[in-house]
């Protein structure tokens, strides 16, 4: 099968009637001028900087979460962020399909004078798997807080520029990511945090195990982990003496 066509990879002009081999010289271009250090940052940030940037700010959801709001705000949060690494490899086996069926190349095999930033790129293009993970962790997180959901989106955003940047995807590669991760990530949500919450919920009802849900130094929040030693009234003590000396 000579798999789906995708694009017009035989236009290489920039002002070309395909948008997006267009758009890829544009950007791509930004590094034939840029000097090399900062291509080499943008090598690094592309490939794996994000990728490490974004489990950081899971993390960081993460401990926040514990320490604010409800107990029942943070089993929610927390089954949302158990949900966002799973959503994050169910999408990209789902693109493992998809790019056997495409069979898109790289677009530095079907276009010449590009900067390729990344060599030993051999596997097909569409769609690009940073995009799909960048954005389902996007998605997952959003889920989980808005504030670090936007902050991931952001990443995400920059992880598909990247991409193209580097001269080993096309436009098109990085907007089918984004539209794979978030699909996976949303439409397979409620079942799964169906699931994941009573997994959670009894997480955090383990003594041993809670704190990875809801925190114990929580302000205003006072956990008893030993019997307290009530000493007797001294309304009580005082009517057993007049007792005793009644009798």
């Amino acid at each position: 099968m000579s798999g789906l066509a995708i694009g017009f990879p035989l236009t290489e002009t920039r002002g070309g009637t395909n948008p997006d081999v267009g758009l890829l010289h544009d950007i791509n271009g930004m590094a034939k001028d840029a000097p090399d250090w900062f291509d080499r940052a943008m090598e690094f940030v592309g490939e794996y900087g994000i990728m490490l940037g974004l489990v950081l700010v899971t993390l960081w959801c993460w401990w926040s979460v514990r320490r604010r709001g409800t107990v029942d705000d943070s089993v929610a949060a927390v089954a949302a962020l158990v949900w966002t690494p799973l959503a994050a490899g169910i999408a990209l086996l789902v693109n493992i399909p998809i790019r056997g069926f495409v069979e898109r190349p790289r677009p530095f095999v079907d276009h010449e004078g590009l900067e390729v930033l990344v060599a030993g790129k051999t596997d097909f293009s569409f769609v690009s798997d940073h995009a799909t993970l960048a954005m389902a962790f996007g998605a997952g997180l959003f889920i989980a807080h808005r504030g670090f959901g936007l902050a991931a989106l952001a990443l995400a955003a920059a992880e598909g520029f990247c991409r193209v940047y580097m001269g080993v995807h096309y436009p098109t590669d990085v907007i089918g990511g984004f539209a794979l991760g978030t699909a996976v990530t949303l439409l397979l949500a409620p079942p799964a945090l169906a699931l994941l919450t009573p997994l959670v919920s009894a997480v955090a009802g383990s003594r041993r195990l809670s704190r990875l849900v809801r925190s114990r130094r929580v302000p205003g929040t006072t956990l008893v982990t030993e019997p307290l030693d009530i000493p007797e009234s001294r309304t009580e003590e005082a009517g057993a003496g007049e007792n005793g000396l009644a009798a």
